[in-house]
């Protein structure tokens, strides 16, 4: 197995081709990042549920993709923030994706949030991918 240097990365990637092979679910190491990525995803509609395994060696998580009439929740998604480059935004910086129609995750000092929360709460962070 290959050392992945950006295992948020991974597991968005994961997720896109999930959705395009029109899977019912994906598994993909187990991760406390992860695990909130994958709340924020659920709050907002793109999953319908994740769960842990801990049968196998190292834990899992699994997370089931949702479809409405056939069609994948989500369209499309970008990595914002990369090894190499971070990105970072102010408050009033907190982009919309899609006029509003996406979303935002962004790392605050308060925790992983959706943007719409982050400007809610008046805080900015890392921009960690835009969701749509």
């Amino acid at each position: 197995m290959a050392v992945l240097s950006d295992p948020i990365s991974d597991f968005l990637t994961r997720f896109k081709n999930a959705c395009r092979a029109n899977k019912e679910e994906f598994v993909t190491p187990f991760s406390k990042l992860k695990a909130e990525v994958a709340g924020i995803l659920k709050e907002e509609g793109y999953i319908w549920a994740y769960e842990v395994d801990t049968g196998e060696k190292f834990p899992q998580l699994k997370v089931k993709v949702k479809y409405i009439d056939g069609i994948p929740a989500l369209t499309d998604l970008k990595k914002e923030s990369k090894p190499g480059r971070r990105r970072y935004v102010g408050v009033d910086e907190i982009p919309k994706v899609l006029g509003g129609l996406g979303m935002t995750i962004i790392s605050t000092s308060r925790g992983l949030m959706a943007g719409h929360r982050a400007k809610k709460e008046q805080v900015g962070g890392e921009l960690i991918a835009s969701v749509w």
